[in-house]
């Protein structure tokens, strides 16, 4: 797991728990089982960057459990958390996110392997632009 891609992905797991801090003030859940859903992910960023391969499998559960416990902000979860977590994490994404985000891999493999710079959010933006065959050519 690339260093670059951890920092990104606890960046945004940074920027989850915020989201989830504040559904917890406005009082949208039950207190008790939320405080303790954050004990757990707050477990989970720390063990991240220490042990990568076995919180793999804690994340997955978590961004399941944000998505399904939380629906009402399911569409603020970064997809890219998804991605970087994978597995059942896959069920929330359409085929065509998986097919950009596949890409996507694919194409920073390309440049590391050709020692290329590589900026992953530069990328998935130029990806997810839409392809117009109306644009005129000059």
């Amino acid at each position: 797991m690339a260093t670059n891609d951890l920092n990104h992905n606890l960046v945004l797991l940074s920027h989850l728990r915020s989201i989830l801090v504040a559904v917890g003030e406005a009082e949208q859940i039950p207190d008790d089982s939320h405080a303790l859903f954050l004990e757990r992910f707050d477990e989970m960023m720390l063990a991240l960057p220490v042990d990568p391969i076995e919180s793999q499998y804690l994340g997955q559960d978590i961004m399941c459990q944000v998505i399904e416990r939380y629906p009402q902000i399911a569409h603020l979860v970064p997809r890219d958390l998804l991605w970087f977590f994978g597995g059942a994490c896959f069920n929330f994404m359409p085929d065509e996110e998986l097919d950009m985000y596949q890409a996507l891999e694919e194409r920073r493999h390309e440049a590391e392997a050709n020692d290329e710079p590589f900026d992953w959010n530069q990328e998935k933006q130029f990806m997810s632009m839409p392809v117009s065959d109306d644009t005129p050519q000059h």
